[in-house]
């Protein structure tokens, strides 16, 4: 795989700083093994169609990987495209007494999670009516958005919801990931188009004022997207000093992956610019995936947006379809291989000590009943509303490069081509739980829903962390 990368490379060694490299271990610390504890998952209010691209079949894993959306449907069949946005009928959430949900717009999720464009004491209530706008025009670098097969409408498609909702145009890009060789341009393909929409949609949503990088993978087998991968981060480092990249796809953890994981690093192409890589924890509720596992990567769980009666905002809860686990294959080492957990990736140390990797990171809305809108002429027909975990890896990501950190996971020299893996928003993410103030400060802390694990204050295995409140400590 090496050899068919796109950008020029160097030959790195890996070395780990002395002060992780000599961190003294606390005795016990290795009994001190997670459980993600079984409880009954949240019944869902509304209905949910699940379009074949996003269907998870055990045969897959390691070989082709699945997209991690959802419909939110009046009937439980296939919805057809709407000729505009407009408000659903409010469903009891089925979470919390006397709350709802509604479909969430730029408007309401922006006003939620980064302050912007009204502050909170307005209830954030969704807007459909065109020009609503969303967070004001504020990020940098850019974002690549990884999928499979092509969507020939991308252009278009992201034009006609930035339009409506009156956001900034998106400086936009499609890139071919065709250097394998596996084709010359990707096939169209139905349902990886929707994904596609969403992914380049809800990135800009948060940062409009970045670029937006749609990288397009021959097919949704692990050779083309991790190819794919290694294109989307060295373009953007390439081209625009770094950035985020977002995948949306997953599937179940495989013996091997391990071999993967260096490539969601930027290890061999990263000459000191910041990047940061997501991916969807899953929406097959409790239980961990892969790409999500990935120790040098932010794995982006679900949560469900309820509102009061009145469509103010009420809380989040854990959606019931996220994913969220422990890790059956990156377990903790205490000798350096480009993978696993251990003294060079120890930022859950402090929760579950010497413990395999725990899923997810943080979280933000994916309930299809809380979903939001998009625009999808290929598929969609015009706008539809979606959900699941495909939503919160590019809004975090979107969401992270409006915080402006410049953070990265690998910290390369470029006078001597030498570097050293580094998770520092995963770093900053967990430091902040045992503060007094900062946590509750920059987070909503989530503890009811059920993904059928436990959910409970501060870390779980449904939303991480928590959700973004604010900018600071992302």
């Amino acid at each position: 795989m090496r050899s068919s990368m796109v950008a020029v490379t160097v030959v790195v060694a890996v070395f780990l700083s002395m002060g992780a490299a000599a961190q003294k271990l606390p005795a016990g610390a290795a009994a001190r093994a997670p459980r993600a504890e079984a409880s009954p998952r949240t019944p869902q209010s509304g209905h949910v169609f699940v379009p074949q691209s996003s269907i998870e079949r055990s045969e897959d894993a390691g070989l082709r990987f699945h997209t991690n959306y959802v419909f939110h449907s009046a009937d439980g069949s296939k919805p057809t495209g709407l000729s505009a946005p407009q408000s659903l009928a409010g469903l009891s959430s089925g979470i919390s007494p006397d709350t709802i949900e509604e479909a969430e717009t730029p408007n309401s999720l922006g006003c939620l999670y980064v302050s912007s464009p009204s502050a909170r004491s307005t209830g954030c209530i969704p807007n459909y009516n065109s020009g609503s706008k969303g967070p004001s025009k504020k990020g940098w670098g850019a974002i690549a958005l990884v999928d499979a097969y092509d969507n020939p409408d991308a252009a278009s498609d992201i034009k006609a919801f930035d339009k409506y909702w009156g956001l900034s145009a998106a400086k936009f890009t499609k890139v071919y990931a065709n250097g394998n060789g596996d084709c010359s341009t990707p096939p169209p393909d139905k349902g990886w188009s929707v994904e596609e929409s969403l992914d380049i949609e809800w990135a800009h949503v948060y940062a409009p004022a970045a670029q937006i990088i749609l990288v397009e993978a021959c097919s949704n087998s692990g050779n083309d997207l991790f190819y794919a991968e290694e294109v989307a981060i060295s373009y953007i480092q390439n081209n625009f000093g770094g950035g985020q990249v977002s995948n949306s796809w997953g599937g179940g953890e495989f013996s091997g992956e391990n071999s993967y994981d260096p490539i969601f690093a930027g290890w061999d192409y990263n000459y000191g610019y910041p990047t940061v890589t997501f991916a969807s924890a899953g929406d097959s509720g409790c239980g961990a995936a892969y790409p999500s596992s990935n120790p040098w990567l932010t794995s982006a769980g679900g949560t469900s947006v309820l509102r009061n009666s009145d469509g103010t905002f009420n809380s989040e809860a854990c959606w019931g379809g996220s994913g969220g686990g422990s890790s059956s294959y990156e377990t903790y080492a205490t000798s350096f291989s480009g993978s696993n957990t251990g003294p060079w990736a120890d930022y859950q140390y402090p929760i579950f000590g010497e413990a395999s990797r725990q899923t997810p990171d943080f979280a933000s809305d994916a309930d299809p009943s809380s979903g939001v809108y998009i625009y999808n002429k290929y598929d969609c027909g015009g706008w539809c509303v979606v959900g699941g975990t495909s939503v919160a890896s590019p809004s975090l990501a979107g969401i992270v490069n409006r915080s402006s950190n410049y953070l990265s996971t690998w910290f390369g020299y470029s006078v001597d081509s030498y570097g050293y893996f580094t998770n520092e928003e995963n770093t900053l993410l967990y430091a902040q739980l045992p503060t007094a103030t900062a946590y509750y400060k920059n987070f909503y802390d989530i503890t009811t829903g059920s993904n059928g694990c436990t959910v409970t204050y501060n870390w779980d295995y449904c939303t991480g962390v928590g959700s973004p409140r604010d900018l600071l400590g992302k």
